[in-house]
């Protein structure tokens, strides 16, 4: 169906639904129940995504103001009206996360023996042995930056910590602004050698201003930091070389992107906040003024200390039963896939010990005659790079889709592709205009009746340090139209192909907008001729405007819609009469939930998808996106037990209600959807 007119009823703002999410998370930082580094945890998620929010959304409606766009989103509502709004509830949340951390988790830190200082808060012989590591260690890597009619304001990086400081001419009024760089490349908070005690590096520099300004006072000293637009805006329609072309752009976002937000300690005159304000050439809007320490996302080193008792269980993920022999040896990964379809399940299931080593296996193959993969996100040292690598020098063909416009990691995807191509594999960025988010793996063998394709798809990147971190599913197959349809799409990549129709593979953008709309209304037809329609699905997102109208129309006709979100829901379920028979829940926990399943019930025919995208515009009209249908019954019995799972009324989730408000459903009665599925593979190997 046509996607209607904006109206405030039907769709919830996407950027306000997103800080509803990042709340969730700041709420598994507040539960007691969470060990205590997990919950510093949560907190440092919580500004780091915090961040990338500003970084990325904030931005781009900056600009759209800027640009006198008056768009409204969905929702009804303008950029002006969205930056307000993010303003007012940003500021809210991060007024409660400065509380969680300074009232709840600081506290109960010192009660383990783990305390963060402030200098105020130091004796004599603990401020003496920080003056020392200030002296041999920080001093050489601080550069001091006068303002004056000679020294222009000084330019300002994103995300960086820095020391407004005033100093003076001795007996004179002649006063003077100078910006001190906090360092980066060193430890957010410096640790005493002799206890568990931590001060903020800021305090450390502060509390040595006189020896960066020497023969000068030093009147007063204020944290400020700063986040900029980092959303590229690169045009690869025109570039020649989209390497050199990105590099040269990742140069200038450096130096000329704007500032979109201007984080303060709380006591900071107004003076000196109007001088950054002015500065920066941003409004206060855009100001948070907060007590201190500012940037939270530096208790990532606290959470690295070797405290067990204050962090989860150690997991460690099982290698698939499939894929170990009756003697515990590693099982033949391509003999395995010859005689079935492996669907997998991470960090549950060894991501090392399945991908990883299917990949590994196909490198030392003599048989193997060519590898294809795409790369969106991995890790600095990836063994599956260094496997591609070593099958290039092998002689083998290989053919890496790198793609370099994966936000944040542009500079490390720009490294992997020219040690790739060093190293002699074909590497490609993929099709002009569009990122390439599916992840797909193609291995060919020769064996004696031919030629035999083998395939892995999956929901989540080559990148085994995350996949110890995220939920995601893959599938493992040597299906014979399975393979074709990945060599088709890899042509399309690659080459001149329009190929856009395939056998088991969904791509978008060309057929996955289509076939959603198609399967739900399938699903209408069912519950309006006496079947039972029914929809589930499990995402990251769900925003796309026409197909969130398409679901309102399946509500209607009677078809019952479960969506599993964790993150965004621009879909408002439960409204009388447009959306009673839709649920929104999303469940957050140990593990980021990644995997994207899509399930629709088909008159009891079940179809199971698993895949690449999630319910947004852009994945369903500005990316190479894949989805498989799931035909084998052992895995689709596995999936619908997993979607089960996660639909089990005692299960702990958040419920998203009519209003747009989420309610935590928990109590003693309540499992951990983690813990369970951890429990189950743990018994399965038992």
């Amino acid at each position: 169906m046509e996607s209607q007119a904006p109206d405030f009823d039907r769709f919830i703002n996407r950027e306000l639904s997103w800080l509803d999410f990042n709340a969730r998370v700041l709420t598994l930082a507040e539960d007691s129940g969470i060990p205590l580094l997990e919950r510093a945890k949560f907190l440092a998620i919580f500004a780091s995504n915090l961040d990338e929010f500003y970084m990325v959304r904030v931005a781009g409606l900056m600009r759209q103001v800027e640009a006198g766009v008056s768009r409204v989103s969905p929702d009804g509502l303008g950029p002006t009206e969205q930056l307000k709004w993010i303003s007012d509830k940003s500021l809210s949340l991060v007024e409660r996360h400065t509380q969680i951390f300074l009232e709840d988790v600081l506290p109960a830190l010192n009660d383990k023996d783990i305390h963060v200082k402030r200098w105020g808060e130091l004796d004599d012989l603990q401020r003496k042995e920080l003056d020392e590591l200030f002296r041999h260690r920080i001093f050489p890597v601080v550069t001091p930056l006068a303002v004056d009619p000679s020294h222009p304001f000084p330019y300002i990086s994103n995300r960086s910590l820095n020391l407004a400081v005033l100093v003076r001419e001795p007996g004179t009024s002649d006063t003077r602004f100078a910006r001190v760089k906090v360092p980066a490349l060193l430890p957010r908070f410096v640790e005493l050698s002799s206890e568990a005690l931590f001060v903020p590096l800021e305090d450390v520099i502060a509390a040595n201003l006189g020896k960066l300004f020497p023969g000068m006072d030093v009147l007063e000293h204020h944290a400020f930091r700063v986040t900029r637009n980092a959303d590229l805006d690169l045009d690869d329609d025109g570039a020649e070389d989209l390497l050199q072309a990105l590099e040269e752009e990742l140069r200038k976002s450096l130096r000329f992107s704007p500032a979109v937000r201007l984080e303060c300690e709380r006591g900071m005159p107004d003076r000196i906040l109007e001088l950054l304000m002015r500065e920066l050439q941003i409004s206060r809007d855009d100001v948070h003024t907060l007590m201190g320490p500012l940037d939270l996302s530096g208790l990532w080193d606290l959470y690295a200390l070797d405290r067990p008792d204050l962090k989860d269980e150690p997991f460690k993920p099982v290698t698939p039963a499939a894929l170990v022999t009756a003697d515990d040896s590693p099982a033949d990964v391509l003999t395995v896939m010859r005689r079935e379809d492996l669907l997998l399940h991470h960090p549950y299931q060894s991501f090392t010990t399945s991908v990883q080593r299917f990949v590994e296996q196909a490198a030392h193959d003599p048989a193997v005659l060519a590898i294809k993969q795409t790369l969106y996100r991995t890790e600095g040292q990836s063994a599956i790079v260094d496997a591609l690598a070593e099958a290039a020098q092998a002689g083998k063909q290989v053919l890496v889709l790198v793609e370099v416009k994966a936000r944040f990691d542009e500079q490390a995807n720009i490294q992997w592709a020219r040690m790739l191509e060093h190293a002699g594999c074909h590497v490609v960025y993929g099709v002009v205009g569009l990122k390439t988010h599916c992840k797909l793996c193609l291995v060919v063998r020769q064996e004696s009746d031919g030629l035999r394709r083998y395939v892995h798809l999956g929901t989540g990147n080559y990148n085994a340090g995350t996949a110890r971190l995220y939920e995601d599913i893959g599938l493992l197959t040597a299906n014979d139209s399975m393979g074709a349809d990945v060599s088709d799409l890899f042509n399309f990549l690659t080459g001149y192909s329009r190929q856009t129709r395939y056998r088991r593979l969904v791509v978008a953008p060309h057929g996955l907008r289509g076939h959603f709309k198609s399967l739900i209304q399938r699903e209408i037809e069912h519950a309006t001729t006496g079947s039972a329609g029914r929809i589930i699905i499990k995402c990251n997102s769900v925003v796309d405007p026409e197909l969130i109208d398409d679901f309102y129309a399946a509500s209607q006709a009677g078809v019952e819609i479960d969506l599993i979100v964790r993150g965004i829901s621009a879909l408002r379920p439960g409204v009388a009469g447009m959306s009673d028979n839709i649920r929104v829940r999303s469940i957050l926990g140990r593990f980021l939930e990644h995997s994207r399943v899509f399930y629709f019930g088909n008159g009891g025919d079940d179809d199971y998808y698993i895949g690449s995208a999630d319910l947004m515009q852009r994945n369903l009209d500005r990316r190479v996106e894949a989805l498989i249908s799931i035909d084998a019954h052992p895995a689709k019995e596995a999936l619908g037990a997993f979607l089960d799972l996660q639909l089990d009324a005692r299960i702990e989730r958040w419920e998203l209600l009519p209003d747009g408000t989420w309610n935590r459903a928990r109590g003693d009665e309540f499992r951990d959807v983690q813990k369970v599925l951890m429990g189950r593979v743990a018994g399965d190997h038992a």
